[in-house]
Parts: structure tokens; C-alpha cells; sequence
């Protein structure tokens, strides 16, 4: 065990969790109308929770457990039986490596509720999202980074895909989920109204970047060059995103927005996620310039040409960055094959609308999917939960 980088591995566990919880809540919350901010914190606080469970449970195992075979870990670690306080994972004890990767268990299903708040049971979302996570997300984190079949040595032969911190495994995953899920659940009944809180949204944005630095700098597993270039990357092409996502946006509008510019950080943030760990200061530059107008050009492909409500533009941001990202792997780094960046976007992105609509449809013969239209016209907040977030009576 060396002890600089378990210290540094329990800050990023930390900045991680901070991500979600409150992070992603205050920016989902914040682009929410008021009378559903607190269904998008009850689905992300719950989410967080589950997730937890199931991770211990068999997440962990089926994602990192020994390679049985190339698709999935097997369920000799599951509960964590056999792993004590002396147990290693490289460097880390492997309780703490446990509890990193379960921050990201948590986060991916959690970036999903942007695709459907302000329309969707509760409860649909904690049963959907636990076996999301299970069936979908553990198995790809076992073929990407537990040695599964599109790592190193695998289909695509010596060379692998090179995913530093998630552009498949977690942003793909998650906004082709979410696409999926708005295509399956249909619009809003009223589209009109604006983000009730700009001020929120931009609270959680800079949460996010915060907290980013823990989610690619801590992929490292180490405290070392390779996690402050990470982290370097990182804040460079966060910066840059939300300066070409404003200035497109001042192109084409006449004005520049804070939400417009928090939604280009984190953009940037997704682009680079991948790649941060390959890529110097420059070329993250050049990602997260190119993301802030390519996520801004797929938001309005989505609204206006695809015509899918995915309400908080997940597909867009973190599905279309992330994505980005993992090709400017094959782009910026001379070892990276090109052909296992390709396929295996193909391979994960095919996994996960299979997986996803099929879930969508079990799930639902269970639990009801959407609400009644009485409820979303009053909101969730006092319909499903019985609280309001403001009373502008008193």
C-alpha cells in the first residue's frame, strides 16, 4: 500500500460522491420548474443510495471481480466476502478502490434523470436505474477496465480502447440510456417554461467541476504526474467549452447566457473525461473547444430535428461529448487504435439501447413509467412526495 495515494484516492472518493450529491441535484434541480426541484433531488438522493447497495451487493464483483470469462466478473466478490482491510487493488486497499468505483456506479445512472424529470414515477426510477446499473453499466466497466473483452488483449487484439475515466463506460452509457428512455416516455405535456433557477443551475455546474477533478484526476489510482496532467486537462477544457459555448451561442442569439455557459463546462468536462488522462494541456484546449459547440449543436438536433424531449440534454452533453472524446483519443495518441475506439463505441452504444428499451418495457409492466397528467400539471414535488420546495406566501 503506498500511503500518498490511498490519501489522494480518499479525497477524489469524496469529490466524486460531491459530484451527485449535491452537484448534479442542484444543476438537474436548477433547470427543473420549481414545483419539481425536489423530485430531481429525491431521484438523484435515492439513486445515490440504491446504487450504493447494489454495488456492494454484486456490482462490484460483476464489474471487477476475477476474469471467469470476458464478459462479466463473476459473483466471487460479491458483498465484498473475502476483501478485507489488508486486501490490495495495485497501490490501494481494495476496500477504497471499491469505494471510488462505487462513485461512479452512482453517478451514471444518476446523469439519466436529466432525460425524463418533471414526468416520471419514482419508483420507476429506483427499480429502472438499479437494473440499469447492474445489467448495463457494471458489465461495460468489466469489458473496459476489469479486463474484459474490449480492454487490452481482447477483441480488438493487444491494443484496446483506451478510456481513461468514462467516455464510454459513463457518458455514452448514460446519454444513449437517457435518449432512449425520453424516445420511450414522449414529451412533456408543456415545454414552455425556462430553468425556475438559473442561480441553482450554475451552483451545481461549478460543484461539478470541482468535483471532476477527483473523477479524472483519481482515475489515475495514483498521487503522481499522471493524475495532475489529468486534473490539468480537466480544468482546461472546461474553461474553453464554456467560452465557445457562449460565444456560438452569441452567434447565433445575440446574447450570452449563464446557463449557456455552465452547459458548455460541462461539456467540456465530458469531452475530456476519456481522454484526460492521454492528452496535454493544448490538446485538451482544442477538445473542449470543439465540444462547446458540437454539444450546443446536438442540443438543437435533438429538440428540433429528432424531436426527443430528453428534457435536461443529456444525450447531447454527455452523451455527444463523451463520445467526442473517446475519438480524439484516436486523434491526439499515436498508440490508440482507431478501430478499437470506433467499435467499441459501436459495440456499447448497441449494448445499451438493447439493454435500456428492454428494461424500459419489463420495468413498466411493473410500476407505472409516467405519471398522470394531473400530476405533471401540478408537479411532483407536492403530487408524489407531499413538499414544496418555496412558499411565496410567506
Amino acid at each position: 500500500m503506498n500511503g500518498a495515494d490511498t490519501a489522494w484516492i480518499i479525497v477524489a472518493t469524496a469529490l466524486v460522491l460531491f459530484m451527485t450529491l449535491p452537484g448534479l441535484a442542484l444543476f438537474y434541480g436548477g433547470l427543473a420548474r420549481a414545483r419539481n426541484i425536489l423530485s430531481v433531488f429525491m431521484q438523484c438522493y435515492g439513486i445515490a443510495c440504491l446504487m450504493s447497495v447494489l454495488w456492494l451487493a454484486v456490482g462490484y464483483s460483476i464489474a471487477f471481480g476475477p476474469q471467469e470469462s470476458s464478459l462479466w466478473g463473476g459473483l466471487e466478490k460479491a458483498f465484498l466476502i473475502g476483501v478485507g482491510p489488508d486486501a490490495l487493488a495495485g497501490t490501494l486497499p481494495e476496500l477504497l478502490f471499491f469505494a471510488f468505483q462505487m462513485t461512479f456506479a452512482i453517478i451514471t445512472p444518476a446523469l439519466i434523470v436529466g432525460a425524463f424529470v418533471e414526468r416520471i414515477g419514482f419508483g420507476f426510477v429506483l427499480i429502472f436505474s438499479g437494473l440499469w446499473m447492474l445489467l448495463c453499466y457494471a458489465p461495460v466497466v468489466f469489458w473496459i477496465w476489469g479486463g474484459g473483452m474490449l480492454g487490452d488483449g481482447g477483441i480488438f487484439g493487444e491494443t484496446g480502447v483506451k478510456d481513461f475515466a468514462g467516455g464510454i463506460v459513463v457518458h455514452e452509457t448514460a446519454g444513449i440510456a437517457a435518449i432512449v428512455i425520453a424516445l420511450l416516455l414522449g414529451p412533456r405535456r408543456d415545454k414552455s417554461k425556462p430553468p425556475h433557477s438559473p442561480v441553482v443551475v450554475m451552483i451545481g455546474a461549478a460543484m461539478l467541476w470541482v468535483g471532476w477533478f477527483g473523477f479524472n484526476g483519481g482515475s489515475q489510482l495514483a498521487a503522481d504526474g499522471g493524475a495532475a496532467s489529468a486534473l490539468t486537462a480537466t480544468h482546461i477544457s472546461a474553461a474553453t467549452a464554456s467560452l465557445t459555448w457562449i460565444l456560438w451561442e452569441k452567434l447565433k442569439y445575440g446574447k450570452a447566457s449563464l446557463v449557456g455557459m455552465v452547459t458548455g463546462t460541462i461539456a467540456g468536462l465530458a469531452a475530456i473525461t476519456p481522454a484526460s488522462g492521454f492528452v496535454n494541456p493544448v490538446e485538451a484546449l482544442i477538445i473542449g473547444g470543439i465540444a462547446g459547440i458540437l454539444c450546443q449543436v446536438a442540443v438543437g438536433f435533438v429538440k428540433n430535428m429528432l424531436k426527443i424531449d430528453d428534457t435536461l440534454d443529456v444525450f447531447a452533453v454527455h452523451g455527444v461529448g463523451g463520445m467526442f472524446g473517446i475519438i480524439m483519443i484516436a486523434v491526439f495518441v499515436g498508440d490508440a487504435s482507431w478501430v478499437a475506439q470506433l467499435g467499441s463505441l459501436a459495440i456499447v452504444g448497441t449494448y445499451t439501447i438493447a439493454i435500456t428499451a428492454i428494461l424500459v418495457k419489463l420495468v413498466g409492466l411493473v410500476i407505472p413509467m409516467r405519471v398522470s397528467a394531473e400530476d405533471e400539471a401540478s408537479g411532483l414535488d407536492m403530487a408524489i412526495h407531499g413538499e414544496r420546495a418555496y412558499d411565496f406566501s410567506s
